[in-house]
C-alpha cells in the first residue's frame, strides 16, 4: 500500500483499503467487456446477415444489416471511451493495494507479479481497443462506406482473438480479488483480526 499517496491525498480508507466502499475498477471492467463483446457479436451478425436473415425473420426481429453494424460501431466507440476510466481506476486501486507476498495464485504467480501483468495488460488492451475503434471508424466512413459489409474479415478475426485475451486478462484480475483478497472487504477484515459477520451488520 502506498502510504505516501494516502497521506498526500488525505484519503480516509474504508475496510476494503479504498476511500470508497465498492471498488470502481471491477464495475467499469464489466461495462467495458459488455460493450466490446456486443460490438464484435453484432458486427459478426451483420457480416453473416445473408445467412442469419431467415433466423431473424423466424424470431420476428425486424433487423436490418445497417442497424446491426450501427450497434457494433457505437458499442465499440463506447468501449474504447470507457476503457480510459477503467484503466485509470485500476491503477489508482493498484496503488492502494497491499498484496500478500508469500501466496501463489492457481496459475502459480505471486500477487505482485499478477498485479504487474494485470496493469501492463490493461494498458495494452486500452491501446488495442482505441486502435480497433480507429480501424473500425476508417472502415465505416472511408474504406467500406459504399460496401454493404462494413467490416473486414481480419477485423472480426482480431476481435475474436481480443475476446480470448480479455478472458485471460480478466482471470488475472479475478485472482487478485478472489485468491489474494485485494480490496475485498471481508478479506481485509479477516487480515485485521476483525469478524466480518459482526463488523458488516
Amino acid at each position: 500500500m502506498n502510504s505516501q499517496l494516502i497521506d498526500q491525498l488525505g484519503l480516509k480508507l474504508t475496510a476494503n483499503g479504498l476511500p470508497y466502499e465498492i471498488p470502481l475498477h471491477p464495475q467499469l471492467v464489466h461495462l467495458t467487456l459488455g460493450l466490446f463483446i456486443i460490438a464484435i457479436l453484432f458486427d459478426i451478425a451483420a457480416t453473416l446477415f445473408p445467412i442469419e436473415k431467415p433466423i431473424f425473420k423466424f424470431l420476428g426481429l425486424p433487423a436490418i444489416r445497417a442497424g446491426l453494424f450501427d450497434v457494433g460501431w457505437y458499442n465499440l466507440l463506447a468501449a474504447a471511451t470507457v476503457t480510459f476510466f477503467t484503466v485509470a481506476a485500476g491503477f489508482f486501486e493498484l496503488l492502494l493495494a497491499n498484496p500478500p507476498v508469500n501466496e501463489k495464485s492457481a496459475w502459480g504467480l505471486s500477487a505482485p507479479l499478477t498485479m504487474l501483468l494485470h496493469g501492463l495488460g490493461g494498458v495494452l488492451l486500452l491501446a488495442t481497443m482505441v486502435g480497433m475503434a480507429v480501424w473500425r471508424g476508417l472502415q465505416r466512413y472511408r474504406w467500406r462506406k459504399e460496401s454493404p459489409r462494413q467490416v473486414q474479415w481480419s477485423y472480426l478475426l482480431l476481435g475474436i482473438v481480443i475476446l480470448g485475451i480479455l478472458y485471460v486478462h480478466g482471470t488475472l484480475g479475478a485472482q487478485l480479488g478472489e485468491e489474494f483478497g485485494i480490496h475485498v472487504t471481508a478479506a481485509k477484515l479477516l487480515q485485521q483480526g476483525t469478524n466480518p459477520d459482526v463488523f458488516l451488520k
